[in-house]
């Protein structure tokens, strides 16, 4: 398994790296041992993408960087790096430079746009009672209970940062599109897609929690990456 490259996940708004378990538990079934995820602070994409370049200048090899939601924009400023091969999205943002995730969000505004509350100290929630519907209508309650009370909650400032040198213009692409997904807008998603010219993009009849709710297909795809681009 030495020769295969290295995997980081990189998780969005809302949740943590153990958002990343059902890919994480298919990806080790399949032979994939360099396994990473990043625990990012969703402070300010600038602390996002250094924190996931730091992981990333950790591996010794190729990289394949993983980015599901916002974690798309993070991979997206930070994924220059030369050890990086390959870009995987997972419903996640692809900002063109001098745009930011929440201009996108504009754009075609999701479905869930109304659960989102703003606190006393400028972190944006999605409402508990809410949660599933809004982020993972095709999983569990007990499952999405659990995220709803554990969601980590980014500074809502982090919506407005923009890229600067998006690294899909420069680095092999693979898109994932979830059509029921309510956080980020399927016409929005589809939109990023095309204009990165990815090698592939598929879509799934998913919510935006497609990473936790379609994990087989969603390893798939970081599989093709890994096999096209691994070096």
């Amino acid at each position: 398994m030495a020769d295969k490259p290295s995997i980081v996940l990189v998780h969005g708004f809302w949740g943590g790296a153990a958002h990343w378990g059902h890919v994480i538990g298919e990806l080790h079934r399949r032979g994939h041992h360099g396994l990473h995820a990043v625990e990012n602070p969703l402070t300010s994409l600038a602390e996002d993408a250094e924190r996931t370049r730091k992981m990333v200048r950790q591996v010794d090899g190729p990289v394949i960087l993983v980015g599901h939601s916002y974690g798309g924009a993070v991979i997206t400023e930070a994924g220059d790096l030369p050890n990086v091969t390959g870009l995987v999205y997972i419903a996640a943002f692809a900002p063109d430079a001098g745009e930011s995730p929440g201009q996108i969000s504009q754009e075609h505004p999701p479905a869930a746009f109304d659960n989102l509350v703003p606190d006393s100290d400028g972190y944006l929630w999605i409402k508990q009672e809410a949660f599933r519907e809004s982020f993972a209508q095709d999983l569990g309650e007990a499952e999405t209970l659990v995220m709803a009370v554990t969601q980590k909650a980014p500074l809502a400032s982090t919506f407005g940062d923009n890229i600067t040198a998006p690294a899909w213009k420069v680095k092999p692409t693979y898109y994932q599109v979830s059509t029921q997904d309510h956080m980020i807008h399927p016409d929005n998603e589809r939109r990023m897609a095309a204009r990165m010219n990815p090698r592939k993009t598929i879509e799934l009849d998913a919510s935006h929690a497609s990473l936790a709710s379609r994990p087989v297909e969603v390893t798939d795809l970081i599989e093709l990456a890994v096999r096209e681009t691994g070096g």
